[in-house]
């Protein structure tokens, strides 16, 4: 029943008149736009990519940000452990989510809730992953075969959002047949705001080099869209070659071998167009403030300490690989040379320089106290060497 007068009646809640807003859709035009060229772009990275490693690399000057990929699939289930992966820091202030799915339903009705829920910049479509797990369901790497579904994909999406839809794409599938200059005008016509291109098939995985000639190939044929290019960046003459390419903009890493992985201050070597030779005690204190992010983060109980000692191990698996730049005999260093065993100019650098597993549990040590016992760790990558 309706209460009568005074205080009562002020306490009603009320739907509120309904506005234009709530009948009429957006038109792409009034969409918002993505202003981000030139930008360097910190790649979404699977595990290693979590918000208090980004909060490490917006600080070395990282401009554009993005969530590790979810599964839009567990998304829909409510799946806690993925709706964390789409947390944002406040100092990310130009960040987006990445999805990954394989059919126009459920990537559609996944975007049309994040649109409701959540505060991004843009969603990004994984069709880059070239793990089987996901191939084999027909989603990251094989929607470049599965033109149909690709399309409703990107027009289902780009209908329910009301921020910027991008996606990131590799050269094609098999090794020698590169198919992305024939998708990028589809993508574009399909109502995407930008592309970003790996410049590896997924069967060359990241066996290969970059190919950066095809990246600028591809940077033509998707004008007016922005494209931004990815792979092998690792030094600020890599990235000024990139951008001599024609990209809109560099994207920094992704996976193995991985520039940020290796060395998150790449940021500001780009910025500053220099070599940083880094000391031991400077990187230290970069995973001393992993660790404090990750306790704020995951937590200061003791699954807290575990949660970010795993995503610590898994960094040092990459971090080992920097040579620095004081031992170097020709700069720069390659994204897929093979550091050789070398001692450090004091105990802390060799110890980081140890491609031992053992020594990087000794490194978490430090900053996280023992670990328990039986302790083991492999991993996600499943070995730390090159192929």
């Amino acid at each position: 029943p309706s209460p009568t007068g005074g205080e009562e009646a002020s306490s009603v809640k009320t739907a509120g008149p309904v506005t234009d807003e709530d009948m009429i859709k957006l038109r792409s035009c009034e969409k918002r736009k993505l202003e981000i060229q030139g930008k360097l772009y910190l790649a979404p990275l699977t595990t290693c990519g979590n918000l208090p490693f980004r909060r490490i690399c917006k600080r070395f000057g990282a401009d554009v940000t993005c969530g590790e990929m979810a599964v839009c699939t567990n998304l829909l289930q409510g799946q806690s452990s993925e709706w964390a992966l789409l947390k944002r820091h406040h100092t990310e202030d130009i960040f987006g989510v990445q999805l990954e799915g394989a059919f126009p339903d459920t990537m559609t009705k996944c975007a049309e809730l994040l649109n409701q829920t959540i505060e991004v910049d843009f969603v990004d479509i994984n069709v880059g992953c070239p793990i089987d797990l996901v191939y084999k369901k027909g989603g990251g790497c094989a929607l470049m075969t599965r033109s149909n579904k690709f399309e409703q994909i990107v027009r289902g999406m780009n209908s329910v959002l009301d921020v910027p839809l991008t996606v990131k794409i590799r050269t094609g599938v098999q090794e020698k047949i590169n198919v992305a200059h024939k998708i990028i005008p589809k993508i574009r016509e399909w109502g995407a705001s930008m592309v970003t291109l790996h410049g590896r098939s997924r069967e060359q995985r990241y066996t290969r080099g970059a190919d950066w000639d095809y990246i600028a190939e591809c940077a033509k044929i998707a004008s007016p869209m922005p494209l931004f290019g990815n792979g092998d960046i690792l030094s600020y003459e890599d990235a000024n070659r990139a951008m001599q390419m024609g990209v809109s903009g560099i994207m920094i890493a992704r996976q193995v071998p991985v520039g940020a992985l290796i060395k998150p201050w790449l940021f500001t070597e780009i910025k500053e167009q220099r070599h940083w030779d880094i000391s031991s005690s400077e990187r230290f204190d970069i995973l001393k403030d992993f660790t404090n992010y990750g306790l704020e983060h995951w937590g200061s109980d003791t699954q807290g300490v575990e949660k970010t000692r795993k995503f610590l191990l898994e960094w040092l698996s990459f971090l080992c690989r920097y040579i620095p730049v004081g031992l170097l005999e020709h700069l720069p260093q390659k994204i897929n040379e093979r550091p050789p065993y070398y001692m450090g100019r004091d105990y802390l650098e060799t110890l980081m320089a140890s491609q031992n597993v053992d020594d990087w549990i000794k490194i978490s040590e430090l900053l996280l106290g023992p670990v328990p016992t039986s302790f083991t760790f492999l991993p996600k990558h499943k070995a730390n060497s090159y192929r």
